[in-house]
């Protein structure tokens, strides 16, 4: 399981836009998202951390990989 603080993500919208954006790079994957803490969990099998956070960041997302 991935975890990513997403410090602008501020609404069910930008979650949409976030999970969307995961999704892109691998459509399985299953996205959990926390709009009050700003975080979201995602399992995956396809992509790893950096690829993750690299797709978030050029969408324009505030992306920061938290512990597991």
């Amino acid at each position: 399981m991935l975890r990513f603080k997403i410090s602008n993500m501020t609404c069910g919208g930008c979650a949409e836009g976030v999970v969307d954006t995961v999704r892109e790079v691998d459509p399985n994957a299953v996205v959990e998202t926390n709009v009050e803490q700003r975080e979201i969990s995602v399992e995956t099998k396809a992509a790893d951390a950096d690829t993750l956070d690299r797709a978030l960041r050029d969408a324009g997302w505030k992306s920061e990989r938290q512990a597991a």
